[in-house]
């Protein structure tokens, strides 16, 4: 798998037909590890960081095979690359902004990615489309078995898994699923949802995670802390939680389209006209415009317009991919106008 042909084409998990995909964008489940007997990533000097890197890429491509994941070595990657793999939630913005010898993993299906040396020595994601959270854990407990078999996890009988922030020491889990609610937004019960979820022990996030504000009404829900929970109590949690949330999204949509219909047609369709005539436009105006339109689809109100389109829209115009797309490096105001400028041809072309 090349590295160039990884980034410029479109992430599965954005694909439309994953269970809820009219509200879920994806679901993850990331778990840290590290090895026993070495220190913590912080800790250690530089030529035993190249060792660890080298001994997980080995340990990944044992267990995984070689025809089944590549691994790419991020020391020596160019920025605008790393950049690309941060927007599409396949690398952490942590990894990219590394020093040091450090790698990534990544299928062909993109939809798993290991990462080495990053906050711990190894990260494991698995990202699907839509709502699938025991199969994202099932496919990231099977992975994590294949990969012990090959490496021996610093691990207490009394903590669990041992990891360099506290917060993630135990399970050392970390669940989120992606949803799209721009009508919780429009009706100002998006702050209501959030002091809920916090009660139930969650956090929402971004789009790009922690420290991340939310753009084109996307949030990413997920469990605070995995000391004293186990996996199922995790996953049991946001399988409750989730479903209320997007009855709450659906029962604002049915309002709206009921009571404000003109107001909502109004957003949808002035959205639509930006979209596809538009000169210039900014990464963050995009994103809204993108949401607005998704929801247009998604209502019936916008025909003949491709979901699978717009969905690819929400990365492909993102500042790295635009500039991957173009081939050069840009200032912000020509990645505006070559934003513009694909959006306009890529939905002439749909």
């Amino acid at each position: 798998m090349k590295l160039d042909k990884l980034i410029t084409s479109p992430s599965p998990w954005l694909q439309p037909g994953g269970p809820q995909s009219d509200l879920v964008l994806s679901t993850r489940v990331r778990l840290a590890r590290n090895v026993a007997g070495r220190p913590f990533l912080a800790r250690l000097r530089p030529e035993e960081q190249q060792d660890l890197e080298a001994s997980l890429k080995n340990a990944v491509l044992k267990a995984l095979g070689p025809k089944h994941i590549t691994w790419f070595e991020l020391a020596d990657m160019a920025e605008i690359d790393k950049r690309c793999l941060v927007e599409q939630h396949l690398i952490s913005r942590e990894l990219a902004a590394g020093e040091g010898p450090r790698g990534v993993g990544i299928d062909a299906a993109q939809q798993v990615a290991i990462m080495a040396n990053e906050e711990d020595h190894l990260r494991l994601q698995v990202i699907l489309p839509g709502l699938q959270l025991e199969e994202a854990w099932r496919k990231a407990d099977e992975i994590d078995d294949q990969l012990e078999a090959h490496m021996t996890y610093t691990f207490s009988p009394k903590l669990g898994y041992l990891t360099a922030c506290p917060t993630n020491v135990g399970t050392a889990m970390r669940a989120s699923v992606m949803l799209h609610l721009p009508c919780l937004v429009l009706t100002r019960q998006i702050e209501k949802v959030f002091r809920a979820v916090a009660r139930m022990r969650l956090t929402v996030r971004g789009l790009y995670g922690e420290g991340t504000q939310a753009t084109g009404d996307i949030y990413q829900i997920s469990n605070q802390a995995s000391l004293g929970r186990s996996e199922s109590d995790i996953l049991q949690t946001l399988g409750a939680v989730i479903p209320q949330i997007t009855t709450y999204e659906k029962q604002a949509r049915e309002l709206l389209a009921t009571e404000s219909q003109t107001t909502l047609d109004d957003r949808i369709f002035r959205a639509w006209g930006l979209l596809t005539h538009a000169r210039t436009i900014s990464s963050e105006e995009t994103l809204t415009l993108l949401s607005a339109v998704r929801l247009g689809i998604h209502l019936g109100r916008l025909k003949n317009v491709d979901m699978a389109a717009v969905n690819e829209l929400f990365l492909l115009t993102r500042p790295g991919h635009i500039q991957k797309i173009r081939g050069a490096e840009l200032t912000e105001s020509e990645r505006d106008v070559a934003r513009a400028d694909y959006i306009r041809k890529r939905f002439a072309a749909q």
